[in-house]
């Protein structure tokens, strides 16, 4: 992830969602619900909320501005995204930890406390769906794989390893593999831009029945499903949900109902 001035590194938005509650309301159902959600990569100028000539239209992000609170000054631990997540999660300098053991170890150490954590020990139910990019124990895809959001304060994941062109490719749930990544895909990139941008990803494993360009509804869809399964179970627990989307870094997927939506080229499409 770029750490250019001219960029948001994360954009991290706060909402308190209305699920109701047809029970009493006590100390613990009193705290709001909590989503956060991360986007990687995403130009500051990008939103109309934040640039009068913005090329992408986001009316859902602006409307979030306009009713609630804009953030204009916000500062990332480190230049790549990782850094950052391991930020948000700890609220420690990445420094103080090995951010860069994450393509084979935990960066986040076994008991150190995280939002998540410290939520569920408040009350919280926790759950996350989306990009990690903060290790896992990984000694092959056929057995858990430790030391991910479900050993960091989160009750429940389904997400990604790290971005959409870091291989290997596959979801995971919980701490296993949904399906291992034992095909292999090809590296590819789109003409007329630089070889680290467009539709670019790099060779390696990917699970059977993985798509890169569904990578990002099928998250919208699982978080959706976070949120209406927290409502129907009618406890008193108040949701925390964090939703990590791993774009618009790339690759630039931007998918057939937003094609030509914006005038940003694909990647204004994608974002």
């Amino acid at each position: 992830m770029s750490s250019k001035t001219n960029h948001l590194v994360t954009v991290l938005v706060v909402l308190f969602l209305i699920i109701p509650f047809v029970t009493s309301v006590d100390a613990e159902s009193s705290h709001p619900h909590i989503v956060v959600i991360m986007v990687d990569d995403m130009g500051y100028g990008d939103p109309g909320s934040y640039n009068a000539n913005s090329k992408i239209p986001m009316p859902h992000f602006d409307s979030l501005a306009t009713d609630g609170m804009r953030f204009t000054d916000a500062h990332a631990p480190g230049p790549l995204c990782h850094l950052s997540r391991y930020g948000l999660l700890t609220g420690r300098y990445p420094f103080r930890a090995k951010p860069n053991q994450w393509r084979t170890q935990p960066t986040i150490a076994e008991k150190r406390m995280t939002i998540a954590s410290l939520l569920k020990e408040n009350g919280y139910q926790t759950a996350m769906v989306g990009k990690w990019h903060l290790g896992f124990a990984e000694d092959g895809y056929d057995k858990p794989l430790p030391g991910g959001p479900v050993d960091r304060g989160f009750q429940s994941y389904f997400g990604i390893r790290a971005s959409t062109d870091i291989p290997p490719y596959f979801y995971i749930r919980g701490n296993r593999a949904v399906s291992p990544p034992t095909s292999r895909i090809d590296a590819n990139n789109s003409p007329d831009w630089s070889p680290i941008q467009g539709a670019f990803w790099r060779a390696g494993g990917i699970a059977p029945d993985l798509q890169l360009k569904d990578v990002l509804p099928r998250f919208t869809d699982e978080a959706v499903e976070v949120i209406e399964q927290h409502a129907k179970s009618k406890t008193q627990k108040p949701l925390m949900l964090y939703l990590a989307y791993p774009a618009p870094h790339t690759p630039w997927l931007p998918s057939r109902k937003y094609l030509g939506s914006s005038k940003a080229s694909m990647y204004g499409d994608f974002t």
